[in-house]
């Protein structure tokens, strides 16, 4: 098992900043790759960014490309998703995610392949 927790989420003002932080515990943080999903009132949930087991290779929704970076600390056990250029599109419940990656270089985009979640934390951003 692995129990993730978000944090950061908040409400900001178009072009603002917000970073998002999940904490992962149990099973060896470093077996998975990590993504962040979000889900928006009315919408299905969607793919934000995801980043391998390394940390080495990320990939990004092309509507946030160039605005949010992925990232992470397998020393800290945790995920981070740092967001710029905030636009009111990106109003959502953001999620954290892992899955078990047997490759270092591999992660996935496609939430159905992810093993654990975490509740979600809510981003707002104001027009």
């Amino acid at each position: 098992q692995v129990q993730l927790v978000e944090s950061g989420g908040g409400l900001v003002q178009t072009g603002g900043s917000l970073r998002l932080s999940c904490a992962a515990s149990g099973r060896p943080f470093s077996s998975y790759g990590m993504g962040w999903f979000r889900q928006a009132p009315g919408k299905e949930r969607e793919f934000v960014a995801a980043i391998s087991r390394s940390g080495a290779n990320t990939d990004y929704a092309d509507s946030v490309k160039g605005r949010f970076v992925i990232s992470r600390d397998n020393a800290k056990n945790t995920v981070l998703l740092q967001m710029s250029s905030l636009k009111p599109e990106d109003t959502a419940v953001y999620y954290c995610a892992a899955v078990r990656a047997y490759s270092p270089s591999s992660y996935a985009t496609m939430g159905a392949r992810y093993d654990y979640w975490g509740q979600g934390t809510q981003v707002a951003v104001s027009s």
